[in-house]
């Protein structure tokens, strides 16, 4: 993997984590949380839409499009275990 697209992949990730953060009010994880989990979230996303057959498009909007909602969803699943 080349250096450029793991700087692509955090990009995305920050991006996906601080839009999940302001789709899903709450108390937040924190910047570096954030991050983790719009990673986490572009994987989850990525993996998803990959199962249910939905396709958006290519290019860096529907990364990122595809990774907030990825990062939603962990977002809502980390807060049914954070009590």
């Amino acid at each position: 993997m080349a250096a450029h697209t793991l700087v692509v992949w955090i990009l995305i990730g920050v991006v996906a984590g601080w839009l999940a953060g302001l789709i899903v009010k709450g108390r937040g994880f924190g910047l570096l949380g954030d991050i983790l989990i719009g990673i986490i979230g572009a994987v989850v996303g990525g993996w998803l839409s990959t199962m249910l057959g939905i396709h958006i498009g290519a290019g860096l909007v529907s990364s990122v499009i595809t990774a907030t909602a990825g990062a939603v969803i962990v977002t809502l699943i980390l807060r049914l275990f954070r009590a």
